[in-house]
């Protein structure tokens, strides 16, 4: 752990650099999806649901909530109205009926395509101009970031 206690004002200050580039790089990936869902009367959490469940087709509703790290309660709204929209649907699995399926339909294909294309294409930008091992480096840095909280998903 890193005892910034003891760190200089310079270390501190590099530091905040790196928060506020995290900040308005945030921004930046996320601003055209989220006018787009927007207009849809949706928010960030309903592009994370179609994006996690278009990746994982086939995912249950528990899978899904242990991989947004969200409990029943706060994503049940938000999937009531993708379904409501015919977004996403389920279907009962056949070994065990009490857990149902998920995956986008066509239209929630398309929405989720729509909303992370500019995201990929951001990425891809990026990565080109700093190269393989920057784009390394990145996935490194980003799991660092994140293994304390989701460790499982770190693989």
């Amino acid at each position: 752990m890193v005892d910034l206690n003891n760190s200089d004002n310079r270390r501190i200050q590099e530091l905040n650099q790196a928060l506020e580039a995290l900040h308005f790089a945030f921004r930046a990936v996320v601003a055209k999806p989220d006018a787009i869902l927007a207009e849809q009367g949706l928010s960030r959490v309903h592009h994370r649901i179609l994006y996690f469940v278009g990746r994982h087709p086939g995912l249950s509703v528990n899978e899904l909530l242990a991989m947004l790290g969200v409990s029943k309660q706060s994503l049940n709204v938000p999937f009531r109205q993708l379904t409501k929209l015919g977004l996403i649907e389920s279907q009962t699995d056949p070994l065990d009926r009490r857990i149902k399926r998920l995956a986008l339909t066509q239209a929630g294909l398309c929405l989720e395509e729509e909303l992370s294309s500019d995201q990929r294409q951001r990425f891809a930008r990026a990565f080109e101009i700093v190269g393989r091992e920057g784009e390394a480096t990145w996935h490194q840095i980003m799991k660092l970031l994140a293994e304390d909280i989701f460790p499982e998903r770190m693989d």
